[in-house]
């Protein structure tokens, strides 16, 4: 989900300050060509989500008591590694899993919370993206008022070391992305590194948009964001954009993202691209099936395997702005297929 949102929509004009704070500024880019070995055009995608939850909430006052979102799932060291968010009801941080197949989770406890002497404030460190670099791991986080996107390093996934300034903030004055930036999902390709985030603006629409970065610290924001616009009157996802996971296989850049409706119910939308900026929606929609996310079904994870993309994803069964959902985590598969 989008935890914190509310307290970005309350810092008002006081993005003016602080509008290309962590960004180098802006400019024209596309992502390097996706492989086009694979013949037989475009795939289709067929949806099936496997049963249940896979990752529940804590006990009662536990950290993780109320919600838990946000899962970002990568290969580290033999092992499936998900840093995903938990809400005890007042403060979002983030927390660790390992599991061996995906399915069965074991958890390592809290990992980063937000240090209210920082940047951060005291009310988020969660809802990121990770990614392996150089046998570490990197989670780009969102914390602080307006939300802003940070960045934390671990050798162990257990240790972390925050940078002392966000990498991403929001935009200048009247643009797109004024108001915060957030939900992040970083992915490498052709040696750099491209994030892609949440923007808000001062009518407090949220749009979908690219940063790129040689070292993944210092970003540059695509001069045309938005890269993914609000759906039309009556549409999943009229009343917001969120969340987007990116991968890049048949020949194509595709994008899981998250829609609101304007009753805040939740679902996700998949999205296709030939150069990672310019996309164009497609018809899959995935909504949920079962009691537990029949309200929301959000924040995905992708990994891609042979013939596919495993899915982990956020979901819920009561349809409010950003917290208390019953958030709980969930996994899927989108599998590939021809539609000659």
């Amino acid at each position: 989900m989008k935890p914190g949102w509310s307290g970005a929509i309350r810092a008002g004009l006081a993005t003016a300050a602080l509008a290309l704070g962590g960004c180098g500024g802006y400019r024209d880019f596309t992502l390097p060509a996706p492989d086009r070995s694979v013949a037989g055009g475009a795939p289709s995608w067929e949806w099936k989500a496997d049963a249940g939850p896979s990752i529940e909430p804590g006990p009662a006052g536990s950290w993780e008591s109320s919600d838990v979102l946000n899962p970002s799932v990568v290969r580290w060291r033999g092992r499936l590694v998900n840093l995903y968010s938990g809400f005890d009801g007042r403060t979002w941080h983030t927390g660790l899993a390992e599991s061996a197949d995906g399915h069965t989770w074991t958890k390592r406890g809290v990992v980063l919370s937000p240090d209210p002497a920082s940047w951060e404030g005291g009310a988020i460190a969660a809802n990121g993206s990770a990614i392996t670099a150089g046998g570490a791991l990197r989670y780009y986080y969102q914390a602080g008022e307006p939300l802003r996107i940070g960045l934390a390093e671990s050798e162990d996934g257990l240790r972390w070391r925050k940078r002392p300034e966000a990498v991403l903030g929001p935009g200048p004055y009247a643009s797109w992305d004024e108001r915060a930036v957030a939900d992040s999902d970083v992915i490498e390709a052709g040696g750099r590194y491209f994030l892609f985030y949440t923007g808000m603006d001062r009518a407090r629409r949220q749009r979908l948009g690219v940063a790129a970065s040689g070292d993944g610290v210092h970003w540059q924001k695509l001069r045309s964001n938005p890269i993914l616009e609000l759906g039309g009157f009556g549409e999943f996802d009229e009343n917001g954009l969120g969340e987007p996971a990116v991968w890049s296989g048949q020949g194509y850049y595709w994008m899981l993202y998250t829609g609101r409706d304007r009753q805040e119910n939740r679902r996700m939308g998949l999205a296709r691209s030939a150069d990672g900026v310019h996309w164009s929606k497609l018809p899959l929609v995935i909504a949920g099936g079962e009691a537990w996310d029949a309200k929301v079904v959000c924040d995905a994870s992708v990994l891609p395997e042979d013939g596919g993309v495993r899915v982990w994803f956020g979901g819920g069964d009561a349809a409010r702005p950003d917290q208390g959902l019953n958030g709980r985590i969930g996994s899927g598969r989108l599998s590939a297929y021809s539609s000659r």
